[in-house]
């Protein structure tokens, strides 16, 4: 299993694996989660997957794609969408409320992070968790390499619990709000950007 990072500009050097995480999402979010979004019968794909965006994929030894999430800088600009929290709150977005969190957040400093999806493929929780693992330390180093200090993430409240169970230290902004397309809670939750400190102990549960 390995993590890959990239953008727009570079996707190509993964073969199919953006495609793939694109089909990802449409099986998720569309055919699961029955999300209105734009889609066809292969993949999902919106306004956010432009240049602005990064993308951590989580891959098996033969380069499927099991895992994946996007991100996005808070001060980043595409014609006439900036983020989607962002968008949401003044208006662009009537599917997600627009008061979700007190103050609009604009800074290179801080990352909005979306479209999270683990495949149905990965069964064990042990096997999910590491997968999520992988995915918010891929999302943390480009982060961190463009001189990002925090993550947010509008997401379901269980990623909440398993950030803090993984040590990130995740922290709700805004109080939950339930879904109509598919009846879940979600909320805008923050971690910093930074690396985990693994123990002897951690390391060998992992191997």
């Amino acid at each position: 299993m390995k993590t890959i990072t990239f953008d727009l500009s570079n996707a190509h050097q993964h073969g199919a694996a953006f495609f793939d995480y694109l089909a990802l999402r449409k099986h998720f979010f569309v055919d699961t989660l029955n999300w209105q979004i734009p889609h066809n019968a292969e993949v999902e794909m919106d306004q956010y997957d432009n240049p602005m965006a990064r993308y951590a994929l989580v891959l098996d030894d033969g380069g499927r794609v099991l895992a994946g999430a996007r991100a996005m800088s808070t001060a980043a600009q595409w014609g006439d969408h900036t983020y989607m929290l962002k968008d949401a709150m003044t208006g662009k977005l009537s599917s997600i409320p627009g008061d979700l969190i007190p103050d609009l957040i604009e800074s290179p400093e801080v990352w909005e992070c979306t479209r999270l999806v683990i495949s149905p493929e990965v069964k064990s929780m042990r096997m999910r968790t590491r997968c999520l693992d992988s995915i918010v330390e891929g999302l943390i180093g480009m982060a961190r390499d463009e001189g990002a200090n925090t993550l947010i993430s509008l997401s379901n409240l269980w990623l909440l619990r398993a950030l803090k169970r993984l040590g990130y230290g995740a922290e709700l902004l805004g109080a939950p709000y339930r879904n109509d397309e598919d009846g879940h809670k979600y909320a805008v939750m923050a971690i910093a950007a930074r690396h985990k400190v693994t123990t002897a102990r951690e390391g060998q549960a992992a191997a």
